[in-house]
């Protein structure tokens, strides 16, 4: 004899469970995901600038950050001096000979002007191109064209 089931087939609710964990997952996907994407270098309050830059996937990043006496020096997360600052990147233009030759420079508001061309006048001399790095300002507009003519 066959057993055959009295009530009613109501699956409902059931079926919609899956699509919910689904929506939820890519929610915070979509949510936690910048803060998860790894950055270079330390964190610095930068100066505003009016010229965004495009994303570079491989470049050296070098960050003048406050200091008690003198201004830090970071290459990537690394604490360095100016000569090992100069070591570490004559090692770095040794291993990859063109795939890393940008350097991208972030420059606190309060190091001075005379350790920020002395930084950027080594990584010159070491054979790289430079980016100076700065935060996009929300009161500051984008020029129409990425040179401004002088007149």
């Amino acid at each position: 004899m066959k057993l055959e089931m009295s009530l009613p087939e109501r699956p409902g609710f059931l079926h919609a469970v899956p699509i919910l964990n689904l929506f939820a997952l890519l929610q915070l996907f979509f949510l936690l995901g910048p803060s998860l994407v790894l950055q270079s270098g330390v964190a610095v309050d930068l100066p505003p600038s009016r010229f965004q830059m495009e994303r570079y996937q491989e470049s050296i990043v070098v960050t003048l950050g406050p200091g008690n006496a003198a201004p830090s020096i970071y290459l990537g997360r690394d604490e360095v001096t100016l000569d090992g600052l100069a070591d570490r990147l004559e090692k770095l233009r040794e291993q990859s000979a063109q795939r890393k030759s940008l350097v991208l420079l972030k420059t606190d508001k309060s190091t001075p002007v005379g350790v920020e061309r002395e930084v950027t006048e080594l990584i010159l001399r070491k054979g790289f191109r430079i980016a100076l790095v700065g935060k996009t300002a929300p009161g500051l507009e984008r020029p129409s064209t990425p040179f401004p003519s002088r007149e």
